[in-house]
């Protein structure tokens, strides 16, 4: 059947290189064709060796029979050379010429070139003299296996002058037959040796052997072609899962062509199974970090630790969300969920991660997550540019407020009192507060409860830097940190930093110069003369003349110099002036 799950794309049959650690993984088709040759093998092997045995103990049992038909020839024969040799013994010749007789008519006999028949007197069970000696070999004088005497004394004892009796000769094993000879008192002995007798059954064996290798060769091409083409999605599935692995991403396997068998029902079994597992980690990592998701995936647990970083840090919070929230009750949510789209998107695509979300107020932290590029790579830059999309995510919402609120009013002609109130509602404003340090930043809490957080007299900072975006009516205010990273570690310029004030928010004990970013693309040749001349009151102003400020104040078009025309209206200097202004509010 046609189970079709997408993929990049099919892995290849196997992958020999395939490892985890140190440990190479095998695959399995290998391993069933190895089993399968040996299976064969030994099982023709064996079954070839035990044909083997039994013929080779028929094969004893009728070279018994010849030898002994032999045997009994040999000793017609002697036996009538002896009568001979009686009528003839007075001649010094007589006996050689005996025993010369002998050995012809027994050599006729032998078909291998190791047989022999000779006769033995037995002196004791140490040795005893062949008499003659029939065969190819070279003769012997003496017959010295003890083994074969004592056994052939043995039997002698018994009454027993005849049998079967193996023996070595020069070290070769031989199995032969042997029968007393009265007459002479010599036993004579038929034998063969044991390695030439079973040359033939050894060729036999060679050759068969061979046999079932061709034969095994030729099964295991045609089985190994069926069996990878049986189990081709078992190496498939491996391979998918090892990059899977390697890349730590859960991916799907494509199946598309999988026979209805228990491979593809285990595959299809996975493919859930990574289903299930992609969409609890999509809604793990809605939740928590990329860093962290990263590393539950990688590591399989988080654990509550943490480490101190030099991070940049920006606050976001919605200004008059109580207004908001009193006229529109638990409808904020659709505003503030249409805002987070936008604004988080705008934070991630800066490399940033969110700290926490707590109402309307978004806490994010930048230098975790390293992009690529210098001006990547610079924390406090990516933080001022993500303060300024959130910017622009509030002024694309109002922007589509402002055209229902039109569209509306083409309609109806006018809004009521109640829908005014709620159009003035809905139009999202944000600060945008941006400090930078060393912070801790981890997971803390406990096993049952955690979260991951960023903690440290900057994030503090950066809260209260949003507060005063209300006071200065700048849409961003960053720390001479912020400031002096970016244009200190960045080789072009990309903001103007206009020094806003020199102040003590609440809480603190020291002063901090804070700054408004402006992007260069964003100056004209008005507004640079009007920053110039800013900084031209500020200077008096922090030298405490108060009523020259005032004037210069008054002739700007800036956002920030209300806050100073109304410090400076009585043109009274507080004691002490020292050029720090005390923010007495959060």
């Amino acid at each position: 059947m046609g189970l079709v799950y997408e993929m990049e794309k099919p892995l290849p049959a196997e992958n020999h290189n395939n490892k985890i650690g140190n440990t190479r993984i095998i695959p399995l088709t290998r391993r069933i064709i190895v089993i399968f040759i040996i299976s064969i093998l030994i099982t023709s092997f064996a079954s070839n060796y035990i044909n083997l045995a039994f013929n080779r103990a028929e094969h004893i049992k009728m070279m018994k029979e010849l030898l002994v038909k032999d045997l009994k020839e040999v000793y017609d024969f002697i036996n009538s050379q002896y009568e001979i040799y009686q009528f003839s013994k007075d001649n010094p010749d007589s006996f050689s010429s005996t025993i010369q007789s002998l050995e012809s008519n027994a050599v006729r006999q032998m078909k291998n070139k190791k047989s022999v028949t000779m006769g033995i007197l037995i002196k004791d069970e140490r040795r005893g003299l062949i008499v003659f000696q029939a065969s190819h070999i070279p003769k012997l004088d003496v017959f010295d296996d003890q083994t074969a005497l004592i056994r052939i004394l043995q039997q002698e004892a018994k009454g027993i002058r005849e049998g079967a009796l193996s023996f070595y000769i020069r070290g070769e094993e031989y199995y032969g037959v042997y029968k007393f000879f009265p007459k002479w008192n010599t036993y004579l002995i038929r034998a063969e040796e044991m390695n030439e007798f079973s040359q033939s059954s050894r060729r036999i064996f060679r050759n068969v052997a061979l046999i079932i290798g061709l034969i095994t060769l030729a099964c295991a091409l045609v089985g190994t072609y069926y069996i990878r083409h049986i189990t081709r999605f078992i190496d498939q599935i491996t391979g998918a899962i090892l990059k899977m692995t390697e890349t730590q991403q859960m991916n799907l396997i494509n199946l598309d062509g999988a026979t209805n068998d228990n491979i593809t029902f285990m595959g299809m079994a996975f493919n859930s199974l990574s289903s299930s597992i992609n969409n609890l980690l999509s809604i793990f990592k809605r939740f928590v970090n990329q860093d962290v998701a990263a590393q539950a995936y990688q590591e399989k647990m988080v654990r509550l630790e943490g480490d101190r970083k030099e991070l940049a840090i920006l606050f976001s919070d919605i200004k008059s969300f109580t207004t908001m929230t009193e006229t529109l009750g638990t409808d904020i949510i659709n505003i503030l969920n249409l805002y987070y789209q936008r604004a988080i998107r705008a934070i991630f695509q800066r490399n940033g991660l969110i700290g926490s979300i707590v109402g309307d107020a978004v806490l994010a932290v930048f230098g975790v997550k390293i992009g690529e590029g210098e001006d990547s790579t610079n924390k406090s830059y990516q933080a001022v540019w993500a303060g300024y999309e959130i910017q622009k995510a509030a002024r694309t919402l109002r922007l589509e407020m402002k055209k229902r609120r039109d569209d509306i009013f083409k309609i109806k002609g006018a809004l009521t009192e109640d829908e005014e109130r709620i159009y003035q509602a809905v139009l999202v404003e944000v600060g945008v507060g941006i400090d930078g340090g060393t912070v801790f930043y981890g997971n803390i809490g406990s096993y049952e409860r955690m979260t991951n957080t960023v903690i440290g007299d900057n994030v503090n900072f950066a809260s209260r830097l949003e507060g005063l975006t209300r006071i200065y009516k700048v849409p961003i205010i960053c720390s001479e940190y912020i400031k002096d990273d970016i244009e200190q570690n960045l080789a072009e310029k990309y903001f103007y930093f206009l020094e806003l004030d020199t102040v003590q928010v609440k809480g603190k004990t020291i002063s901090k110069k804070i700054f408004w970013p402006i992007p260069l693309r964003a100056l004209d040749e008005n507004l640079k003369a009007d920053l110039i001349k800013f900084e031209e009151s500020l200077a008096l102003y922090y030298k405490g003349k108060w009523q020259e400020a005032h004037e210069c104040f008054k002739e700007l078009r800036l956002p920030m110099v209300d806050e100073f025309i109304n410090r400076t209206r009585s043109g009274q200097v507080p004691n002490n002036w020292s050029g720090t202004w005390t923010i007495g509010t959060k």
